[in-house]
């Protein structure tokens, strides 16, 4: 290395790193870890290579591991680089395990300590928070501008997404939510036999799947059936940078991708809880059969505890689950990382969300029912 290729001034709180000339791996070498051996008391790191006249990819990783070593040092870095070096260094920056602290080493362990931190829980509950409102936001704004006809899309989509959401789920449907009432009127005949009141299992089937067990089990099933089904569509168009090029036509995303599909899966979400509503009453009705209860008697005390208020709760989380699973799995197909990594790890984040979405939703709603006396 030349002595005029590299010019270092510091004093006790600033370090000044000046780079000139040809920067190569024939020519020059910086090494991080020499430069920064001895901190001592110093917490402002600055690179200037304004002057750098050649360089090559050396220059670059030299970079990349100074970043690395002054973050972790907790060092202030001020950087001047060349523009294509500068360049490069904001790709490495963009693509996920390029960057040192995305790789997994030794401080895996540091890493799950600062994650049970609880102001980093908050501050990441905080982010989430800020980026799902941002999300139905942009959501909520292109469903408007369809309405007023602002906004583009395609209605063969929505009713392919409708076909996809609802008559494909129909089987499987169709066997939780039968086997959902047989479980219900199991557990309430248990209780209610020691009374001789088995013909109260009709209201408890009816009430239970009504108001609780039909929307909720429906959302479940759709959450690992057609959000992950979204998340994996999306993150596949991500990693084939499809979603790229409908940006670059000047297409919105949201509008042609993200708001069929989520309007597809409300609208199909209730009309499979009235489906799975008959199913799970039908099995409750076969535990009935079991303790003496004539299909007519269970019929005429079904008919008693079918209030239109129990209906149209459960409709209404029907809707507000399905908005729910849509959401959670558009965003995580979005967010996809580029690589088959990334599209396994946004279905996966799909489901799990969707499922605490959906808990929080029904308790919500359920204690708003509870003080609204519903």
């Amino acid at each position: 290395m030349r002595d005029d290729a590299l010019q270092i001034t510091r004093d006790d709180r600033q370090m000044l790193v000046v780079l000139r000339g040809s920067w190569s791996r024939e020519t020059s070498h910086l090494d991080p870890a020499t430069l920064l051996a001895d901190i001592g008391s110093l917490s402002t790191l600055k690179i200037d290579a304004s002057e750098v006249d050649d360089w090559d990819s050396t220059l670059v990783q030299a970079a990349i591991a100074l970043r690395a070593r002054a973050n972790a040092q907790d060092l202030e870095l001020l950087e001047d680089w060349p523009p294509g070096v500068s360049k490069l260094l904001v790709l490495a920056d963009a693509v996920p395990g390029a960057r040192p602290e995305d790789q997994q080493g030794g401080n895996s362990r540091a890493t799950l300590w600062s994650r049970l931190d609880p102001r980093v829980a908050s501050r990441a509950v905080g982010s989430e928070v800020a980026n799902l409102a941002e999300f139905v936001g942009a959501l909520v704004l292109s469903g408007l501008g369809l309405v007023t006809g602002s906004g583009r899309g395609r209605f063969r989509d929505f009713l392919y997404f409708c076909y996809q959401t609802g008559p494909n789920a129909l089987p499987i449907i169709s066997l939780t939510s039968f086997l959902v009432g047989l479980i219900l009127g199991y557990l309430g005949a248990v209780q209610l036999k020691q009374f001789g009141a088995e013909i109260y299992v009709a209201d408890l089937v009816t009430v239970g799947v009504l108001r609780e067990m039909g929307p909720l089990m429906t959302a479940i099933i759709l959450a690992g059936r057609t959000g992950a089904a979204y998340a994996a569509q999306l993150g596949t168009m991500r990693v084939n940078e499809e979603v790229d090029a409908i940006e670059i036509l000047g297409v919105s995303p949201m509008e042609f991708l993200v708001l069929p599909r989520v309007a597809a899966i409300i609208v199909m979400t209730p009309l499979l809880t009235l489906f799975a509503n008959v199913l799970g009453i039908l099995g409750g009705g076969l535990v009935s059969s079991g303790l003496g209860v004539t299909p007519l008697q269970y019929w005429s005390e079904v008919q008693v505890a079918l209030y239109p208020s129990h209906l149209v709760v459960g409709l209404v989380k029907a809707v507000l689950f399905g908005a729910l699973v849509g959401i959670a799995g558009c965003r995580a197909g979005l967010n996809s990382g580029r690589n088959s990594e990334g599209v396994g790890k946004a279905t996966t984040e799909a489901v799990v969300v969707a499922m605490v979405y959906l808990i929080i939703a029904d308790a919500l709603v359920n204690i708003t029912c509870q003080l609204l006396d519903i």
